[in-house]
């Protein structure tokens, strides 16, 4: 039979029979009225829980992890504030339901089952994703969306409870969480061995050591297993017990009132100190993992039924009815009259509309403009005290590095909710100097020397973003991304899409990345691939080729975040940053002059330099500057040459190079990054489906960029632009 089934029956049986589990009598701290307030939301989750894999089984609702065994965090929400944020495991329906049970005594009630249940049957009425998914969120509950996220979601609540300490030294326009609230993140025992997991918790008990606020309530959940390979008994109280700067909290979870004393003890400690803690539950798992998981195929029966026989709700109903709050029958008939009323709402739920067709789903993708307060720019005074000497070198052509950091400043200076953190950037000024300076002219609070791990600094990011800060993180090299993609991946790029824009996490994910970097690195130091990046929806990729282009579109980038809310990756060619010549030593004619701070580069628009017909070389960063080496060879063979520096690489900006390369009869696209996956297998497709014009194009070998004499062996060259165009075209030197 069906464990749920099982489970099922078993409660009515033993709550009829008064059959229930022993254990410890009601701890103080709750009253009647709030218990069986607790005891409904958990039963509520239950009814749930049972109903989703009723309309899984009849084709009306689809992927299906349940909650069963883990209601007692329906008690740690009634500890913590419904404007505390919540980052939640996909096991705490009961959380939700206690939550909304909250703000409905608030605000005049709230239909938490109907909303429920039009995700779990992917309605695009639903209210949190508009039927992109079946997840636990609501923007009225301060509980960002999440769907089958292993510990992902950990360090963003690390950034999350960062952004509360540093809202209330600079208060940014868009602050969403109160200055005297918490953040709270949960997950199972098993998640908790993820690397993610482990980072996270490093990250908050690294902060804390150095007495900097983190307001972060952990909640590890601990039935015991993860899908089917068991936990050490013992080993997250072993792992966690003695943490650096977290203080240990443990409970038991099948019972409420002992959950809610030690997690409003938790709570307390996290909001009066600033500080982390960890809260470890015992619960169990009761129906196996998900879906169509059946719990016996790797669990034997006695232990399948020692859980089931400890099922929270019973030991619910044995609490209730020791405090006098609500007898075993009023228990029964709550539990009967909720599974028929959830039924019933669920026959309703399942006629509603779905999302019809790509238009629909894509929605989401973008997240909505937001209204900012207008800004004139930094003043001529704090410009002169931000940039003191420097100011005489503005007048002067300088490298990239230089001109972004001075962007970078004015940008600080003009916007006080920007916030630059990553390794290294603040003291040292990062590997290159690009953020030279900004710590001693904005603060540490602004400028932050993060620990060594880039899962953490894009979490620091990304909780930063949810109240209302614009942060610039910074990636040392493209190669260390790698660590921590899925922080973009899967959190960044999706919260617009499965919150349906109700939610994001605006940032200018800066990266030092591409080849061309002479005498260092190898493959970790010249990464040149950027597949990982291109195909996220929704995330936009900048990569100047110029100082000057690097300032105005840096600019463009955080009006993207702050205004439209974006997830931006601005690519900076490490070869760049020092580059001074064009064709010759000491010509300087690859330096540029500062452009005036209200200057920028709108999304999409590309570059454009000379005018000719026969050849328009398409290209952006070091293959940008390769191809202007090539030009006087180009010329020497009477080729009529325009350049198109592409600047954004996605979304591709596929009119403005069409209209770019109009009336060329060759195109030639000078590609930096490797054969397979590269921006010039798109720009093949849009020349080959969108025009006429005969395409070529120059990349670099499917290969690591090698460190010595030979780093450059395998990319685009300025000899091969030119033999590629002389035979693209017939031309003849």
């Amino acid at each position: 039979m069906d464990r749920a089934q099982i489970v099922h029956e078993n409660f009515l049986t033993r709550v009829a029979a008064r059959d229930l589990p022993a254990g410890a009598p009601p701890a103080p701290g709750l009253s009647g009225t709030e218990a069986v307030s607790l005891y409904r939301a958990q039963v509520l989750s239950r009814a749930l829980d049972r109903t989703s894999r009723a309309m899984q089984k009849a084709g009306q609702g689809f992927y299906t992890i349940g909650s069963s065994g883990h209601e007692g965090m329906a008690a740690v929400a009634h500890a913590l504030r419904p404007t505390d944020i919540a980052f939640l495991h996909y096991r705490d329906a009961a959380f939700q339901i206690a939550r909304a049970d909250q703000v409905a005594q608030k605000e005049g009630g709230q239909q938490i089952a109907w909303d429920m249940l039009l995700s779990f049957a992917c309605s695009k009425e639903d209210p949190t994703s508009g039927g992109r998914h079946k997840v636990l969120g609501s923007k009225a509950l301060t509980i960002p969306p999440q769907t089958s996220t292993i510990a992902s979601h950990l360090p963003k609540a690390v950034g999350a409870a960062y952004s509360l300490g540093a809202a209330r030294r600079h208060d940014p326009e868009h602050r969403e969480l109160p200055a005297d609230g918490i953040a709270m993140c949960s997950f199972g025992d098993a998640s908790a061995n993820h690397s993610t997991a482990q980072g996270a918790i490093n990250t908050a008990g690294w902060t804390s050591v150095q007495s900097t606020p983190l307001p972060l309530l952990f909640v590890c959940e601990d039935n015991g297993i993860g899908i089917s390979v068991k936990t050490p008994k013992g080993w997250i109280q072993a792992s966690m017990e003695h943490r650096p700067g977290i203080r240990y909290f443990q409970a038991n979870g099948l019972d409420i009132y002992e959950t809610y004393a030690v997690a409003r003890e938790a709570a307390e400690y996290v909001r009066t100190r600033r500080k982390p803690a960890f809260l470890h539950l015992r619960t169990v798992r009761l129906y196996g993992h998900a879906g169509a998981d059946v719990p016996t195929t790797y669990l034997s029966k006695s232990e399948v039924e020692a859980d089931e026989a400890n099922d929270p709700l019973l030991n619910s109903v044995r609490l209730l009815d020791q405090a006098g709050a609500l007898s075993p029958d009023q228990a029964l008939k709550i539990y009967e009259e909720t599974c028929a009323r959830t039924d019933r709402i669920a026959a309703e739920a399942t006629t509603r509309p779905h999302l019809a067709n790509a238009e629909e789903v894509m929605a989401s993708l973008i997240p909505p403009k937001r209204d900012c307060k207008p800004t004139n720019g930094p003043s001529a005074e704090a410009r002169a005290k931000a940039f003191g000497g420097d100011m005489r070198a503005m007048d002067e052509p300088q490298p990239m590095s230089r001109l972004i950091n001075w962007a970078l400043t004015d940008l600080m200076l003009e916007h006080g909710e920007i916030v630059c953190m990553g390794e290294d950037v603040g003291r040292k000024g990062g590997v290159y100097g690009v953020t030279q300076k900004l710590q001693a002219r904005f603060g540490p609070d602004r400028v932050i020397d993060t620990l060594l791990d880039e899962q953490s600094i894009l979490g620091l990011a990304i909780g930063m973003g949810h109240n209302g800060f614009v942060p610039i993180p910074e990636i040392q090299f493209l190669a260390y991304l790698h660590n921590a993609e899925d922080q973009i991946r899967g959190e960044a790029a999706t919260l617009p899409f499965f919150s349906n824009g109700q939610f994001t996490n605006p940032m200018v994910l800066r990266i030092a990345g591409l080849g061309y970097q002479k005498g260092f690195g190898g493959h970790f130091h010249n990464d040149n691939s950027l597949a990982v990046l291109r195909d996220i929806p929704g995330v936009i990729i900048a990569c100047p080729s110029t100082g000057a282009d690097a300032a105005r579109m840096l600019r463009e980038c955080v009006r993207l975040a702050r205004e439209e809310q974006r997830v931006v990756v601005f690519l900076e060619p490490i070869a760049f940053y020092p580059m001074r010549d064009l064709h010759e030593a000491q010509d300087g004619g690859w330096m540029t002059i500062y452009p005036s701070p209200d200057q920028r580069i709108g999304l999409g628009e590309v570059g454009m330099h000379g005018d000719g017909t026969d050849l328009a070389i398409v290209t952006y960063g070091n293959g940008h500057y390769l191809s202007k080496q090539a030009l006087p060879e180009l010329d020497t063979a009477g080729l009529k040459t325009r350049i198109i520096d592409m600047r954004w690489l996605a979304p591709l900006p596929a009119e403005a190079l069409l209209a770019a390369t109009k009336g060329c009869r060759h195109v030639l696209i000078v590609d930096e990054c490797r054969r397979t996956g590269s921006q010039s297998e798109a720009l093949m497709t849009l020349f080959a489906e969108a025009s006429d014009i005969r395409a070529a194009r120059v990349v670099a070998e499917d290969c690591f960029i090698a460190t010595g004499p030979a780093y450059a062996a395998p990319l685009p060259s300025k000899p091969g632009i030119v033999a590629a165009a002389l035979s693209l075209t017939g031309a003849k030197t």
